[in-house]
Formats: C-alpha cells, sequence, structure tokens
C-alpha cells in the first residue's frame, strides 16, 4: 500500500507515568537497559548543548526540501509529545525554524528528532525547544508535495512506529517500542542503581579489575604483567 498521502489520527501511546519514569534515564542506560538495541545512528545531533527529551512519536514523512507535512502534524501533537521527521530521500534542507517550533510547543510539543537539516539555531537555543538534527542548514523549503504523518518510519536508520517513545541527549537518540516503555524503565532504573554502586566503590579507589573480575579472564587469555 502507498504510504504517502496518508495521515493517521488516533495513535497508541504508552501511559504517562511509564513515560515520565523513563524520562529520569539518560540515552546509554535505556540503550543498555534495551539489550543494547534501539539507538539511531550517530548522525543526529542536539542543536545546543544541554538538550534533552522524551515523549511519544508524532512520526513525519518528508518529501526532499519540503516541510508541508509539519504543519498537517502539528494538529495531531498532544502534550508531552515528540514530532520525528523522516525524508523520503537524503535531504538536510532547513525545514524546521522557530515559527514551527512555536506553534508545536503550544500544542504541547516537547521536542523535535529529524533526519535532515533545521534553521533558526540560535532562536531555538533560546527558546529551549529541543531538537536533534543531522545539521543546521538555512535553505528553506516549500509546501508542495504530500509526504504522511503518523505512519512507520526509518529515521537515521531506526525503525520508528507512531507511538514509539523517543529518548535523546547529548549521547544520541534511542527509541522504545510503545508497548515495551514500562518494562524497559524498570530495567534502566534497576541498571542506574547497579551503576551508582560501581561509581561508588570507583570513587573509592576501588579498580574495575576486581570490581568486574577480570583479572581471572585476564590470565586465561594470555595477559602477562613484566615488571
Amino acid at each position: 500500500m502507498n504510504t504517502l498521502g496518508i495521515v493517521k489520527r488516533t495513535i497508541p501511546r504508552p501511559p504517562r507515568e511509564a513515560v515520565e519514569h523513563l524520562s529520569k534515564f539518560g540515552v546509554a542506560t535505556v540503550h543498555e537497559a534495551m539489550g543494547r538495541v534501539g539507538l539511531t545512528k550517530p548522525v543526529l545531533k542536539p542543536m545546543y548543548d544541554g538538550a534533552r527529551l522524551c515523549g511519544p512519536a508524532v512520526t513525519v514523512l518528508l518529501q526532499p526540501g519540503d516541510n508541508w507535512m509539519f504543519h498537517v502534524a502539528a494538529e495531531l501533537i498532544q502534550p508531552g509529545d515528540v514530532v520525528l521527521a523522516a525524508c523520503t530521500t537524503d535531504n538536510v534542507d532547513g525545514f524546521f525554524g522557530d515559527l514551527l517550533a512555536t506553534s508545536f510547543r503550544a500544542r504541547g510539543c516537547v521536542g523535535l528528532v529529524i533526519d535532515g537539516g533545521v534553521r533558526d539555531v540560535r532562536v531555538l537555543r533560546e527558546m529551549d525547544f529541543p531538537v536533534f538534527a543531522r545539521t543546521a542548514h538555512a535553505k528553506g523549503t516549500v509546501k508542495a508535495t504530500l509526504g504522511s504523518v503518523n505512519v512507520p518510519v526509518v529515521c537515521a536508520g531506526a525503525l520508528v512506529q507512531p507511538g514509539d517513545v523517543v529518548v535523546a541527549d547529548d549521547d544520541g537518540v534511542v527509541i522504545v517500542p510503545c508497548a515495551d516503555v514500562a518494562r524497559v524503565a524498570e530495567a534502566a532504573a534497576k541498571r542506574e542503581a547497579l551503576e551508582e554502586g560501581k561509581r561508588q566503590r570507583l570513587a573509592d579507589g576501588e579498580l574495575g579489575l576486581d570490581i568486574y573480575q577480570m583479572r581471572e579472564r585476564l590470565a586465561e587469555a594470555g595477559l602477562r604483567y613484566i615488571d
């Protein structure tokens, strides 16, 4: 079936409390808690230092050099959503800027992830509107060709279904399937508690060689110490 020209009004979203729990953890922790899966390619960068976001995805499929579908998507945003956009082909034009950010925020959007370019970066920083994109590019776009909203998309190598939760920070972007959010949040909490214990032991001077019981395995692998 042709997925162009389709707008799905209703999508699944995980329970708000599960998203809030997940939002406490960073991308690296969430990625590990999921079994080392879910990351996009590291081509997506925060457009300003300290940007971070977490929320269910309203997915947008754009055409190259055309941001028409962002205006369609704005109507479907619910408070707490992240807009996540892919393009039908590789394109880094400036699809998104401060005017769309203003519109999205008014609808309750908490940020944007786009496998493309954005502009008005200084204003986005001043607005503290988190954006993760391939690059900043001043080239503008038109509104002429249909894409789609709330269809499955591939964003920077990751398959994203509408309603999947997007977590992004300085370490990158990770996608958590909608049905797995509560489970992953619990696993992330357990992992972070475990890491905090190790962090304190390392701060006290204990070596990773001993904490992780590496010495015997290193010897079995043939590591030799020479004085």
